[in-house]
């Protein structure tokens, strides 16, 4: 199974970034990741939040494929514990899923069109994150799941 993180948005804070690396490295070990950075709007004082929205989603589509098991990362989603959140990627990988596809939105969230493509939706917290914040999270979980998968003594109970 490939994992591929699409972003809108870059992250600009140098430990931020420093931090995600970190744990992208960590995983290498565990299963392949891509991470896919789609630029956030220009010029976006003269749009509705709706058509920005609907930009957003149609550089998100032009990322996906037919097969791809999306996901996004949305506070209305399913919140996992760690230990659950690493049961449903082990599911994954047993079904044989071949791309595990998770989306971090932009600043106002996703259009219809992602929703409809999305095959589940995912809460990191009740609360909400900046997209920088999120990739350092989401990150982190993948990498704690894969060790517990592995059964290895990061995650502590």
């Amino acid at each position: 199974m490939k994992i591929r993180i699409i972003y809108i948005g870059k992250t600009n804070d140098p430990n931020l970034i420093q931090l995600e690396e970190i744990y992208r490295n960590r995983l290498k070990f565990y299963i392949p990741l891509e991470s896919i950075v789609i630029p956030e709007l220009k010029k976006v004082k003269n749009i509705s939040i709706a058509e920005q929205k609907e930009k957003e989603g149609a550089l998100v589509m032009k990322n996906l494929h037919s097969d791809d098991e999306v996901i996004l990362l949305d506070e209305r989603g399913k919140a996992f514990t760690s230990k659950e959140f690493s049961s449903f990627i082990e599911k994954k990988q047993i079904a044989n899923q071949k791309n595990l596809v998770f989306i971090v939105g932009g600043p106002y969230g996703f259009s219809e069109t992602v929703y409809k493509r999305a095959n589940a939706l995912l809460s990191l917290s009740k609360m909400t994150f900046s997209h920088q914040m999120v990739r350092v999270f989401f990150i982190e979980q993948l990498y704690r799941a894969m060790t517990i998968l592995r059964g290895e003594p990061y995650h502590h109970e």
